[in-house]
């Protein structure tokens, strides 16, 4: 049995990831109590007719101690046999209160003696044990609904869950870095399509742009050696067990450069890894 646990911050889209990775298949099960964890796994896999996926939530309503515990629970289910893996929501701060300003939702450990940035602040402490041991995490301060729905089907609900899975994302440095990111680089210093009037439109899928930057060394020069630096080092965090890799590249706004290069990226390294996913923030 697969067993995938579902935690992150109020307000960062849990409860759109049970729904679907349900919608998907999964026995999913929300605001599990952590300590009964071990007893659904196994409830579940000795049924007469066992569950192949399931999925939990397990939130910071649980008992800290409970929360505390995280680590020896997982042990228990490895000791077991039963996989599992863990997918953490997280979001900025700013982004949640004005979530919970807009949903007029109340923070589950809010209070009238706490203001809500602070409720938030102690959600990520009680959190912790849960998110040190997450194989995937998704920030999703800049993605909506229809985009986390297609993040986790890529790739939690992956078909092949024996190889690692690459996300290639472009990004904005005008917007921000994508706080999910494993390995973040800089475009930046590439000559720019976008002070070329007839591209400016336009983005780093169009073959007009992919011809103006392919016809630029530098841009040539930076892939190879993304290339070879990322062909040495994936396997290496392959080699220690982890499932998720995601590597980052970055322009001024996120829609020329590094969205060739990520392009670029990924069908290169589609070759050797089956589960490879695109995303350009910006360009949705």
């Amino acid at each position: 049995m697969k067993l995938v646990v579902v935690s992150g911050l109020s307000g960062s889209g849990k409860s759109v990831a049970l729904h679907t990775l349900e919608d998907l298949g999964y026995y999913c099960i929300d605001n599990l109590p952590a300590g009964l964890l071990s007893v659904l796994a196994q409830e579940l896999s000795l049924a007469p007719n066992p569950v192949q996926n399931a999925a939990v939530g397990i939130d910071a309503r649980n008992l800290p101690q409970a929360l505390q515990q995280f680590t020896q629970m997982l042990d228990q289910l490895k000791q077991r046999g039963i996989s599992s893996e863990i997918l953490f929501l997280t979001c900025e701060t700013e982004t949640l209160i004005k979530r919970f300003s807009e949903t007029r939702r109340l923070h589950p450990l809010s209070n009238g003696d706490a203001a809500l940035a602070e409720a938030v602040d102690r959600e990520r402490t009680l959190l912790e044990p849960i998110a040190e041991r997450a194989d995937l995490f998704i920030d999703t301060s800049q993605t909506n609904v229809h985009q986390l729905r297609d993040l986790v089907q890529s790739r939690v609900a992956r078909e092949s869950m024996k190889r690692l899975s690459l996300l290639f994302e472009s990004f904005g440095y005008k917007h921000g870095i994508p706080r999910d990111a494993d390995f973040v680089f800089d475009a930046r210093c590439l000559p720019n399509p976008h002070w070329q009037p007839e591209l400016r439109p336009l983005s780093g899928r169009d073959a007009a742009v992919a011809q103006y930057l392919e016809s630029e060394p530098q841009v040539t020069a930076m892939h190879q050696q993304l290339c070879g630096f990322l062909e040495q080092w994936i396997p290496a965090f392959e080699a220690e067990g982890r499932s998720y890799l995601t590597i980052a590249v970055g322009c001024t706004g996120g829609q020329h450069r590094s969205v060739y290069l990520i392009e670029r990226l990924a069908r290169h390294f589609h070759k050797h890894y089956p589960n490879v996913v695109t995303r350009h923030r910006e360009l949705s």
